[in-house]
Formats: C-alpha cells, structure tokens, sequence
C-alpha cells in the first residue's frame, strides 16, 4: 500500500493541493487507499485513483442540469448567472474600488455603480437600494418605517414564504403590530380605510407568489391603496422590473411605482435572472430613511453580489429571459433530435414548464424533452454532472425549457452512461 505522505508528494497531488488545499486532497487519497484494500484498484494506480477521486473546486456545491421544468427552481439555487454577471463576480473577487473614489482617494457610495445601474433600469424610482434578499427588505422597512405602529395588511396576502417562514411572523418580529383587513378571499377598499388612523405605519400589498384564490374574490390594486394617503409598500416578489407579455398577472416595479407605490420590494435572482438581492424602489426620503437605519448594515450586500447585478442589469439578457422566451418549436427540435440519437431509450414529447420560485402562480409554458425509463433518474443524478428531471405518469421527463441548447450533448452523454 502506497503511503499517504509518499502519495500527497507526488507532483500532481501535490499541484491539486495548490487549488483544493490539503484536506480535500488527502480524503481523496485516504479514499483511493480504501479502493486498493478492497481490490478495485492495484497498489501502483493509487495515485491515478486519488485524482480520479478529486473533486472540481474547493466546494461542496455542484453544478446540476436543470431540466424540471422549473426556471426559477429554488432547490436548484434559482436564477442562473449570465456569462457577463460570471465575469463581474471573477473580478470582483481581488481588491475593488467598491467603497474608494479612485479619482479623488477618499471613501465613496458602497456600490454607486450597481445602484445607478439598478436606478436607470427603473426610471420611475426616485432612489434604490440593495440589501441580501427579499426577506430582508421587508424587514428593513418594517422595521424603518412601522416599529412599535400597524401594517395594514389583507388576511388574503398572509403568506408563507417556504421551508417554514411565514410573512406574519417575519413581520412582527421587526417589533411592528399587523393590522388584518378584509377576509382570505375578498377584501375591500373600505376595509383598508376604516383601518387606517395615526398608528399606521403603512399599507402592505403582498404578491400572493405560491397560490392564487379563484372564484367569489376581490382585492384592492396599489393604485386604489395609494389614495388613501399612508405610504403604500408593494411587496412583487419574483424581480420583474417592467411588464412581462408572457406574464400578464405578474406585478412589476415600473407599474407599481406608476400606480402609486411608495415603496417596491423584490427579489434579484429570480424573474430579474441576477444574484440573490433584495431590492428597494421608491420615493427618495424612504428610501434614504432606509439607508441611514442600523439595520441596513447587517443586511448589506457583498462586492460580488454587487458585481452580479450590475452585470445583470447592464450586460446581455441573461439565460432566464432566454428559457423564458424559446419557442416551443426549438425545444421540439431539439428534444426529437435528441430521441433520434437516443434511439428506443428515449421519446420526444410535449411537457408543460412553469416560472417557479413563487413566480407567475398558475402560468402554464408549452415546453418539449425527453421521456425515459424512471429507473434513470438516480443514475442521471449521480452524473457529474447530475441531470435533474422529473418524474411523470411513471416515466423521467427530462425537459429542455430551463436546459442550455450547450447542455444538450451532456444530457445525450449521461442518458447513454446511464443506460450502460
């Protein structure tokens, strides 16, 4: 049995070290000493079979193939990067001017770059801010503008917002009281009028994300809310800055801020195809109130976060608004294209994909993959790297809305290895 320490100063162990650090490399090796135990491998393949075993980064995270169906699938981190927001982040990774005024050599803006690129993509916001999520904004204007006063609030928009945190909760936490109105399925303008008084802190109109109420409803618009004249905070949720023709219900900010809104919450990794943000647009004296508070300082984000949005914001569409917008004829090609390569493994067929990530509830997208045999679906995620579908009437669907038409090939390569 080879030694370890022969083992890690071996040249090209020895140059992993350099990227992985000594602690991933010599699990490896302790692994591939396990492999010559057990007869998998002869003594003088040790090496080969600890870099074998070497992961591709210093990190536990692992690129997947995304092909659910779901765009914005949080279990799978959400939005993709653009290749232009994965540079930013590379760049901003040494030393940044991201608090420097080079010109002048004195503290400057955190991120004045990010902020003006946020600024011009929504006009009609007289400043903006960005915290680390979405979570976190409310709370910040929670906190800002309602502690110790009532949000007004419809019992139709107390929602839960996943793995257990309920908007509720996370409100009163900020030491604000909630002022129910109206009933789950139908509230009025007048419920929100006979509610308002001197501790109002502000009305709060909440994109319902995760469900939608059909049948005998009714509720209030922003515009309606803002003629009642406490500050209204618009809670969208899923990043939409301008109106989507493919989402016609999803609320946006420039239409929220035009209708009257104070204020305008939303999240940067999902519809807006960025990084994890919390975004803040609104009147210039809120937003600058919710500069100034405490709070905003735990919840400030990072230079690489910076980076990610302003390269989102600036830089080409990024892959969301491209799986969004592919016509269902090119995901049919390439899905039949697929089949043929695949032969009787796999069947080209008609799949439905949907936004995800509490985005656009109920929103169908006409979408085509593959089908193949169930059984696949743990192989396909032990690929490296993994392919994740989902299964269907028995069957794994794998579908091509969310995938890169780059991906395609893996997916061919996986399937193949997986039927082996």
């Amino acid at each position: 049995m080879p030694r370890t320490d022969v083992m890690l100063a071996d040249h090209r162990l020895a140059a992993a070290q350099e990227s992985l650090g000594r602690g991933l490399v010599k699990a490896a090796v302790v692994a591939a000493q396990q492999r010559v135990r057990d007869g998998l491998a002869l003594p003088d393949e040790a090496v080969e079979a600890a870099l074998a075993l070497l992961p591709g980064t210093a990190c536990g995270l692992q690129p997947v193939v995304n092909a659910t169906g779901v765009l914005v699938h949080t279990n799978l981190g959400r939005a993709p990067l653009s290749p232009a927001a994965v540079a930013a982040v590379t760049a901003a990774a040494d030393y940044t001017d991201v608090e420097f005024d080079l010109a002048g050599g004195r503290r400057a803006r955190r991120g004045r770059t990010a902020l003006a690129a946020l600024a011009e993509a929504v006009p009609r916001a007289r400043a903006v801010h960005l915290v680390n999520n979405n979570a976190a904004a409310l709370v910040l204007a929670a906190t800002a503008l309602a502690r110790g006063k009532e949000i007004v609030i419809s019992r139709g928009e107390l929602v839960e917002i996943g793995d257990g945190f309920r908007l509720p909760d996370l409100l009163e936490s900020t030491g604000a009281r909630l002022r129910e109105v109206g009933t789950t399925n139908r509230t009025t303008l007048d419920d929100y009028a006979k509610a308002c008084g001197p501790e109002t802190g502000f009305l709060l109109k909440v994109h319902p994300s995760n469900f939608r109420i059909e049948g005998f409803t009714s509720e209030v618009s922003v515009e309606q809310l803002a003629t009642l004249g406490p500050p209204v905070v618009a809670d969208i949720g899923s990043g939409l800055l301008r109106p989507e023709p493919l989402l016609p219900g999803e609320p946006d900010a420039d239409t929220a801020l035009r209708q009257g809104a104070a204020l305008v919450t939303a999240s940067g990794d999902k519809l807006l195809g960025g990084p994890q943000a919390g975004l803040l647009l609104g009147d210039a004296d809120i937003v600058e109130r919710l500069r100034r508070h405490p709070l905003a300082r735990a919840l400030r984000v990072d230079k690489l976060t910076l980076a990610a949005i302003e390269a989102t914001l600036r830089g080409p569409r990024p892959p969301l608004h491209r799986s969004l917008h592919t016509s269902v004829a090119e995901l049919r090609e390439r899905a039949e294209r697929l089949a043929r390569r695949l032969g009787t493994r796999a069947e080209a067929v008609a799949t439905t994909a949907r936004v995800g990530g509490g985005g656009a509830p109920g929103v169908e997208l006409p979408s085509a993959g593959i089908a193949v045999d169930q059984e696949l679906a743990v192989r396909l995620r032990a690929n490296d790297p993994p392919v994740v579908g989902r299964v269907t009437d028995g069957r794994l669907v794998l579908d091509l809305r969310a995938v890169d038409p780059a991906q395609d090939e893996v997916i061919l390569a996986a399937v193949e290895r997986a039927c082996r």
